[in-house]
């Protein structure tokens, strides 16, 4: 049904259709109003058959989810930054023991220093945990994206996190076509466990495995993972056949046919992005987009196929991996290596910055000058750090970082406003 909704409570909704057995959360921001509408959904039976836990912390959410999964239930759980590494331990466990879980990951940006807007940070921390990472431009595709990670998860038997971007995406109010529980019904079969814990049939899970044997466990994880690159493509088309729209798969070409330059990136930030280009296309420079939905499994192929005929493409992240730069890039130069492509990295929105159409037309003015870096940090205030720096070379005293740059950036301000008002 087509409603004005926050997006938190559209997921809520869809989580809802989806018809879970468990839900156990810890609320930290900002994917609290998810879990949140979804207890009152359960405290008011609106679940038929729903098990909702609250639990002491996010390592014990997924530790329950766990014990749910293990036994047969459809389970579900939601989180964020400080809130995902904290239950890091159980991530992997779920992963490395086959369960379906489905995780809303409400991108948050990781502190020190504390921070609770949005970057990728938290999920591209767990790019190696085994878990499937979906991520979703819009709030119709985030609803969207969560009813197809229950079916993909339950066909592999692997848990999936649907990422979309806090705040920008969770506390946004747009129109969302919430998906209806009776076309759920129909796309996503009842829960059919490929390992259940049964007192009838006892088994072992999480059983020791020694280095006799660890190799091809891990080997068959990663194969399972590959089939994945199949599936999610044939849930895109059989989701489109249900709902009457296309969300999903595994990248969303825009504009491309005939690009010169392409935009990779994903999350919400490609809205933006393609009104640029539209713009740049009215002045008739050939530029397209490439979003990519699924990070894991990395579509090499897809992508290849994609970036195949341009002559350069600029990732756009909101992530990177201190002390080498670009993690998304890193992927696309591997996915087209020897065809004589240039990549240039640009991290963008860390912790929460803008990322305008002001600054992205920058970025490409400098692309088509010839001018922009291999990495660029956009709209990086180069006073603040070279202030730092030359703090830091003048005395081994010289404070915490964080606090300097923040101190700095204020007094700039203070200063400023007593030169605008004469004071």
């Amino acid at each position: 049904m087509r409603e004005q909704i926050e997006g938190s409570q559209a997921i809520a909704k869809t989580i809802a259709a989806c018809r879970p057995e468990v839900v156990a959360a810890y609320p930290i921001s900002p994917q609290t109003h998810i879990v949140e509408a979804l207890s009152a959904l359960v405290k008011k039976g609106e679940i038929e058959g729903c098990e909702y836990l609250n639990v002491e912390s996010e390592f014990g959410a997924m530790s329950a989810c766990i014990g749910a999964s293990a036994v047969g239930a459809r389970t579900y759980t939601a989180t964020a930054s400080q809130g995902l590494l904290f239950m890091v331990e159980a991530v992997y466990n779920a992963s490395g023991l086959g369960l379906p879980i489905v995780m809303t990951v409400a991108n948050r940006a990781i502190g020190a220093p504390i921070n609770i807007w949005n970057d990728h940070t938290d999920a591209m921390s767990q790019r190696d945990s085994g878990w499937l990472q979906l991520y979703a431009e819009t709030n119709q595709e985030a609803a969207d994206l969560h009813v197809q990670a229950f079916r993909i998860a339950e066909e592999l038997s692997l848990p999936v996190m649907v990422c979309m971007d806090g705040f920008i995406l969770t506390h946004a109010m747009e129109i969302v076509d919430v998906p209806e529980a009776e076309d759920v019904a129909r796309f996503l079969p009842p829960y059919e466990p490929r390992q259940v814990l049964d007192p009838a049939n006892p088994v072992s899970i999480g059983a020791m495995v020694g280095p006799e044997a660890y190799t091809e466990v891990r080997y068959l994880a990663h194969h399972r993972q590959m089939q994945a690159l199949e599936l999610i493509p044939k849930v895109q088309k059989e989701f489109a056949e249900v709902f009457g729209r296309d969300s999903g798969g595994l990248v969303r070409p825009y504009r491309i046919e005939d690009a010169d330059t392409i935009i990779v990136s994903m999350g919400s930030v490609l809205g933006t992005i393609k009104d640029v280009v539209d713009e740049r296309r009215e002045r008739g420079e050939k530029i397209g987009v490439l979003g990519i939905t699924s990070f894991r499994p990395f579509p090499t192929e897809a992508v290849r196929d994609a970036l195949k005929d341009c002559r350069r493409f600029i990732n756009i992240e909101k992530a990177f991996s201190v002390g080498i730069g670009g993690i998304v890039s890193s992927y696309c130069r591997g996915a087209v290596r020897g065809m004589g492509i240039e990549n240039f990295e640009v991290f963008a929105g860390l912790g929460g910055r803008p990322i305008t159409k002001a600054s992205l037309h920058g970025l490409l003015d400098a692309s088509a000058q010839n001018t922009l870096e291999a990495q660029t940090f956009l709209d990086l205030d180069r006073e603040l750090v070279d202030a730092e720096l030359a703090r830091e070379a003048a005395s081994r005293l010289s404070g915490p970082l964080a606090e300097n740059i923040v101190r700095d950036s204020y007094a700039r301000s203070d200063a400023a406003l007593a030169h605008e008002t004469g004071n």
